[in-house]
């Protein structure tokens, strides 16, 4: 197949006014904050070196943290702000999604406009300076109608190269519930759906250097004194604005909000829930790539509506929970602890998702390795790779206890990389997961936990607190329970993986309703 007639670029074009019009959104509003804070505080800071110095100090601290760190910061702190609120004042916010997202970039925004209009207004000549004060200008009047207006070329330059940070920037701010055109980028990764990879990395550049060229034409005509140069930029950068937000905001907020976590299984669920309540006339739109916590603390928030989760997630990692039960009992008491947090646990799916340790299964055969202790004794030797997740869950402590396992390395990864690095022996072990068709395609070995260490996996969907009553969500997901078995998930992780080479999300839950519907 050509690769730009490949089906997934109309799906990406679909996408496209969503991801956009968000994007530019949460981009001007994170701008238009950090210009709000920085041009005063430039202002102030102009003629107090010691203040200037902290000022732009601090900003700089800023730029030195990982932009995906200082966005997930955001969440944690405002949910904490949120639940003060609402306990001291009787009102609450949302942490998820938009706020965190804006006053994250906004600060990321700062170092430019800082610097540059702290260099503009210390540019001005003195002579000028004296010269207004001369004619009877106050200090005030000197600053708006002399200083500033000659230092707002340097402020303008500052301001565009804000503006293209925090464009790019908010790509990331996908994984804290901020649609974005980071939506593409993280989703193709995670499917290796590379048509949206690129399609995602294209749209972010082509917005930020169109809105770079609209400012350095406001920026030229400023310098050169062009009101024509001024205006057509002033112009192209509302029209831009316009032409993005106001289709948006024209949809409406949707009915229901579908959560989904940062793997290819998630995506599929979450695209298939999404279908199920729009054949059963419901407004739905989907969230992925959240974390394990911020998507369980968005439901109990009420910011997302329903998600797939894993029982033995939310009973170690979740509730911190270190015993293994039974499935049964463990299900019965994840429920009831649920509950007193609101949430509702309406059924299973039918297959079980479990964490498990994975290698090729000529390398298991020649080295007799059959389960988790026979890999004891070889462990000092090798390396394991795991998700971004699994080292700092008690999982990984259960198993290390339970089996004494020591390896010479640990890694990090992709969960969709980890297969092919422990197929191509870049890696020795993987923590893999037990519903994944990548386990088939690269004839990996699963190894058998017989100390019973990782508690079950069960598929379950949750439901929020203000969905507990909501006779019309759980009768349009109600067909889904008990239907997708183990097969059927490791069939449809392979597709979105990229196994038939063109599957998107959205074209695997429909194959998937399709064979599970027959039922």
């Amino acid at each position: 197949m050509n690769f730009f007639s490949d089906p997934r670029w109309g799906e990406a074009f679909a996408h496209l006014g969503d991801y956009l019009g968000n994007h530019v959104r949460v981009s001007v509003a994170a701008l238009a904050l950090g210009l709000l804070v920085s041009l005063p505080l430039a202002i102030a800071a102009r003629n107090r070196p010691l203040m200037r110095g902290a000022l732009l100090g601090l900003a700089s601290i800023v730029q030195t943290v990982p932009g995906l760190a200082l966005l997930a910061l955001f969440y944690p702190l405002l949910l904490a702000l949120a639940s003060l609120t609402m306990a001291w004042f009787g009102f609450g916010f949302s942490a998820f999604g938009f706020l965190p997202a804006v006053l994250a970039l906004a600060l990321y925004s700062m170092l430019p406009v800082l610097r540059n209009t702290i260099t503009g207004l210390q540019g001005v000549d003195l002579a000028i300076i004296e010269a207004a004060q001369g004619v009877g200008m106050t200090e005030r009047q000197s600053l708006f109608m002399v200083e500033l207006p000659l230092a707002l070329p340097v402020i303008m330059a500052g301001i565009r190269t804000s503006a293209v940070w925090v464009i790019g920037t908010a790509t990331l701010s996908t994984p804290i519930g901020q649609t974005s055109l980071g939506n593409y980028i993280f989703a193709g990764l995670q499917t290796q759906n590379w048509v949206f990879v690129l399609f995602g990395c294209l749209a972010a550049a082509v917005l930020a250097l169109a809105v770079d060229q609209l400012l350095a034409l406001i920026e030229t005509g400023i310098r050169n004194r062009s009101r024509v140069r001024t205006a057509l930029g002033g112009a192209g950068i509302a029209a831009l604005v316009v032409a993005t937000l106001v289709p948006s905001m024209a949809r409406g907020p949707s009915s229901y909000v579908v959560g989904a976590k940062t793997f290819a299984e998630q995506y599929v669920l979450s695209a298939l829930i999404a279908q199920r309540l729009r054949a059963a006339g419901l407004s739905a739109t989907t969230r992925e790539g959240l974390g394990s916590n911020v998507i369980f603390d968005a439901l109990v928030s009420n910011d997302i509506d329903v998600y797939i989760d894993y029982s033995g997630t939310l009973w170690a990692n979740q509730f911190g929970h270190t015993e293994i039960k039974p499935r049964e009992e463990l299900l019965r008491e994840l429920k009831a602890t649920l509950a007193q947090r609101n949430v509702t646990l309406l059924g299973e799916l039918g297959f079980e998702n479990a964490y498990a340790l994975v290698l090729p299964r000529k390398r298991a055969e020649a080295l007799g390795i059959r389960s988790i202790a026979d890999l004891a004794s070889h462990a000092a030797t090798m390396s394991i790779a795991g998700d971004y997740e699994f080292f700092s869950r008690p999982e990984w402590a259960g198993l290390r206890k339970a089996y004494g396992l020591s390896f010479r390395a640990q890694r990090q990864m992709q969960p969709d990389f980890m297969y092919a690095a422990v197929a191509s022996g870049e890696v020795d072990v993987i923590a893999g997961y037990t519903s994944d068709g990548l386990i088939a395609k690269y004839d990996l070995a699963v190894l058998d936990d017989i100390k019973h260490a990782i508690p079950p996996y069960d598929a379950i969907v949750l439901l929020a607190p203000k969905r507990a009553d909501d006779q019309a969500l759980q009768a349009a997901l109600q067909p889904l329970l008990g239907k997708i078995d183990i097969a059927a998930m490791r069939e449809a992780n392979l597709r979105a993986a990229g196994g038939d080479g063109a599957s998107s999300p959205d074209a695997v839950a429909r194959w998937l309703w399709e064979r599970i519907g027959k039922r």
